[in-house]
């Protein structure tokens, strides 16, 4: 799956979840996803707990992730 496939797996709607992304057709917060892979949830656990999740919204996520990286950079120098 391409980048664009992926990235088509994510909806923007000001009218779900006060328009944060989400997975397409779900409820499910691109950041929620990345906050639990951050924190070490295997994928595994991840599609057993969002049975609704396939692993290609998990990798759409991700690469939702990379794609806002490009645009905006955080100071993290302590």
């Amino acid at each position: 799956m391409n980048r664009e496939q992926l990235l088509a797996r994510i909806s923007i709607d000001p009218l779900v979840c006060f328009g944060k992304p989400c997975i397409r057709g779900t409820r499910i917060w691109v950041s929620l996803i990345l906050d639990l892979l951050a924190g070490g949830t295997p994928i595994p656990e991840l599609l057993a707990n969002y049975p609704g999740v396939s692993e290609d919204d998990i990798r759409a996520c991700i690469a939702y992730g990379a794609e806002m990286s490009r645009e905006r950079y955080l100071n993290l120098a302590g």
